[in-house]
């Protein structure tokens, strides 16, 4: 079927029409020249700390008027393309046309759909916790799986990544791992992946090879900023130290250098082992307990606002996804309906469709 290069190529311009709206793309560039004139400054250095920030939101700032500069620039080249096709009658620009056509459509849906994170922490990194459910060692080998699948969709987008602490099963996998996205935007992406996940196939554990379904959690929580106003009273703080674990070998850790911080009021837990000393432990985990803190108390408040309003609606974030390898091959969303029959690519890291129909129904409740 022919493409209708027109039609294609008036649909990603009025696409790119809202996307210039919600950037506010004059405000963008008032910040980046203040950010600029700020950074600018002899004594920036003196504040190492308010330096990074600076120079940080001036790089996120760029990047965000140069995206959608870059589009509009491709959008141009296509027209021009199919232009100089049409009055050379050359196929072989045509077609080129249409490769580049397919390729920028996927681009311009990714930048829309970037525009929807406008939540209050969307814009932060990412802290990611998956822990073993029900099922066992299949249990275990599945969250690691899920660990696998997530680093290499971070590694996929060039994201950078820190685990910061991992607690292996006996048998095989992961009781729980945590790690952190270090990229702009990763808590919007990866928190509509927060939720119970299920995996059906035949156990590589059991040796009368029968199926077996398994469960794990995964938790997103927004990375906490130096200007967020969250204090933790040292009295709600309970500290135990210990020796870090691991599968075994040279690098196992001989001292006590891991942190257990419990949270008293809340039973909130969180440990740290893969800093080198106990100190970094503790600054990481004190780090992620008030991110969590952050996110309970405005859960909490939305929570009472919903009873307000009396809406009974069930949480998003229940078991949300289904992986099942046996008897046939399919990965689906139970929240957007999107599925895939290529279970191998989603493992290995493929779910930027699975992210971008999440968001996509996020918004589309919070609308409704």
């Amino acid at each position: 079927m022919a493409v209708d290069f027109t039609a294609e190529l008036k649909d990603l311009r009025a696409t790119m029409d809202s996307v210039r709206g919600v950037t506010d793309l004059d405000a963008l560039r008032t910040q980046i020249a203040d950010l600029e004139q700020q950074s600018a400054a002899p004594d920036l250095w003196d504040d190492p700390e308010k330096a990074q920030q600076v120079t940080s939101a001036l790089s996120r700032a760029n990047a965000e008027v140069e995206r959608i500069e870059t589009m509009d620039s491709r959008i141009d080249d296509v027209e021009v393309l199919v232009e100089m096709a049409a009055e050379e009658n050359d196929a072989d620009t045509l077609a080129e046309a249409g490769r580049e056509l397919v390729s920028l459509q996927k681009a311009v849906g990714e930048l829309e759909v970037r525009t929807l994170l406008n939540g209050e922490w969307d814009q932060r990194e990412a802290v990611v916790t998956i822990r073993a459910g029900a099922g066992g060692v299949d249990a275990a080998d599945f969250a690691e799986m899920l660990m696998r699948m997530y680093l290499r969709w971070a590694e996929r987008h060039g994201y950078s990544t820190k685990v910061m602490d991992t607690s292996y099963a006996e048998e095989a996998g992961l009781k729980s791992a945590t790690f952190e996205v270090n990229e702009p935007y990763a808590y919007g992406h990866m928190a509509v992946e927060a939720g119970t996940h299920r995996l059906v196939r035949i156990s590589p554990f059991d040796n009368q090879g029968r199926r077996q379904t398994s469960f794990a959690a995964v938790e997103v929580i927004p990375l906490i900023e130096q200007t967020d106003s969250i204090e933790i009273p040292e009295n709600d703080l309970k500290i135990d130290v210990f020796r870090s674990s691991g599968p075994g070998g040279q690098s196992v850790n001989t001292t006590d250098s891991a942190v257990r911080m419990t949270h008293i009021p809340t039973g909130t837990v969180v440990s740290m082992q893969n800093e080198k000393s106990q100190i970094q432990n503790r600054a990481a985990a004190l780090r992620v307990m008030q991110s969590r803190l952050l996110l309970l108390k405005r859960q909490e408040e939305a929570a009472q606002r919903k009873e307000l309003a009396g809406d009974s609606t069930a949480s998003w974030g229940d078991q949300m996804r289904s992986y099942v390898l046996n008897p046939y091959q399919m990965v689906k969303d139970l929240r957007t309906e999107h599925e895939t029959g290529n279970p191998s690519a989603v493992f290995d890291g493929d779910i930027d469709a699975f992210i971008e129909a999440g968001i996509r129904w996020k918004r589309t409740g919070e609308k409704d």
